[in-house]
């Protein structure tokens, strides 16, 4: 169904106040698209939604809401309706709505929870975000090494409607220590009478707790998985990783570095708290200015390299129409450079042992594009300033480029060298380091060539 229509029949069923419907609607609509319906709902509109619908529903589709409208819900459902959606939520989403709630509804809500899931909540609520513990879940399958196939099976049934997954599960020793896995299909197809420990996966591919949240994004794509154990330093099962919040983290990371490169300064949490289109002036304002203050100054450095050779521009005047082309093609090298690295190294393809492999490559690379860009500049030297100019514009082109690039390339090695995220090198932060760059090289060839005297 499209979204309008799915907005207009969401419009009517709410009009018609029809519980039935609107939970009929709740159970055929995905929470995904429910959540976009709602995202430009009003207020109002959603709460009474979300009272009509059954516990279950709403504790699914209220993980796919934005976090400033679940702040602002938890502050106008009935308190109730708040203890009720702690009761039914999944653990991990559980732990993101007591991260937002407020501290006087922590202190409400917290002691009609059960014991273990005050503690569960405590525990997932204390990792920090940066880390797999913020994102896994406590509520995945486990059996026991020594239990029978059919014995296993059952065990699944019980516990289907309180864990995340069945399709995946988790062996364990009694001190919970992981040994080993196997998927729902392997126990189905398995001779009832076999023992777990006989046909379960030894070697299981699993993450610390206290490791980057994109370290088990990483393994979830690498190897396929549906879900990645989660193991403390002891090696004992804490949790798990699902793929849909892997998917969140990379969709997180991506948007995090993009904006970094984009050369916004990027708060606790990363990104923008919410859409570009949703975000305030100040908002926009705070992310954007400091780069752009410090690069104010950084571009003083250009200035004071054209002031050093003013001897040489009043005496070409001509070398002055190249300059923004020039600049600007060390600077837009340098960022195509940085932009494919820092992806590199965000999915793993690259690593720090690979900077001398990779710095022979790109200095061929950025020659040969060099080679092509100063030929067309060279063309046009000819034109505007004789052959002496078009000599000193083609080889600059060739020597900006290469620098440029090599700036582009090495600067996010240098950074996660520093332990700094390589999106730090954002494209303004390039290409102003690729102009001051470009303003020496050129000038320098062009006294040096027209052999004109330094002041």
């Amino acid at each position: 169904m499209k979204y309008e229509t799915l907005r207009t029949h969401f419009q009517t069923l709410l009009a018609a106040k029809n519980t039935d419907a609107l939970e009929a609607f709740a159970q055929e609509t995905h929470p995904a698209d429910i959540a976009a319906v709602l995202h430009e709902a009003e207020m109002h509109d959603t709460k009474t939604f979300l009272t009509a619908i059954s516990s279950q529903r709403r504790a699914i589709l209220f993980g796919y809401l934005e976090e400033e409208t679940q702040k602002e819900l938890l502050e106008t459902l009935s308190f109730a309706v708040v203890q009720d959606l702690f009761a039914h939520m999944a653990s991990d989403e559980r732990a993101d709505l007591y991260g937002v709630a407020s501290l006087g509804m922590r202190e409400k809500i917290l002691p009609l929870l059960t014991k273990v899931d005050q503690e569960d909540i405590h525990t997932l609520a204390s990792y920090d975000e940066e880390l797999v513990g913020s994102i896994m879940t406590s509520d995945c399958a486990v059996l026991q090494a020594q239990m029978r196939a059919d014995e296993a099976i059952a065990q699944l049934r019980e516990v289907a409607g309180e864990v995340e997954t069945i399709y995946v599960a988790y062996v364990v020793e009694p001190n919970r220590k992981l040994v080993g896995v196997l998927t729902l299909e392997e126990l189905i197809v398995a001779e009832p009478s076999l023992r777990v420990q006989d046909f379960m996966h030894k070697k299981v591919v699993r993450v610390r707790v206290d490791a980057p949240r994109e370290e088990a994004a990483r393994s979830i794509a690498k190897y396929d998985f549906i879900a990645l154990p989660v193991v403390d330093e002891e090696d004992r099962l804490v949790g798990m990783v699902t793929y849909d919040d892997a998917m969140d983290v990379a969709a997180w990371e991506s948007e995090e570095d993009f904006q970094k490169m984009a050369g916004h300064t990027v708060g606790h949490g990363g990104g923008f708290a919410a859409s570009v289109k949703d975000a305030t002036i100040s908002m926009l304002y705070k992310k954007r200015v400091f780069w752009l203050v410090v690069l104010v100054f950084g571009n003083i450095f250009s200035g004071a390299g054209i002031a050093y050779f003013e001897e040489t521009i009043a005496a070409y005047v001509a070398l002055v129409f190249f300059l923004p082309l020039l600049i600007d093609s060390g600077g837009n090298a340098g960022a195509q450079s940085a932009t494919l690295m820092v992806r590199a190294m965000a999915t793993g393809d690259v690593a720090m042992k690979d900077w001398a492999g990779m710095l022979g490559r790109e200095m061929l690379v950025a020659g040969l594009l060099g080679l092509t860009m100063a030929f067309a500049v060279s063309v046009l030297g000819v034109w505007r300033g004789g052959t002496e100019i078009a000599l000193v514009v083609g080889l600059t082109m060739q020597v900006v480029v290469i620098v440029g690039s090599v700036i582009g390339m090495s600067l996010p090695f240098l950074l996660s060298r520093f332990k700094c995220d390589p999106a730090t090198a954002s494209a303004p932060l390039i290409t102003s380091i690729a102009d001051a760059a470009g303003v020496v090289i050129y000038f320098g060839i062009a006294t040096w060539l027209l052999e004109l005297p330094l002041s």
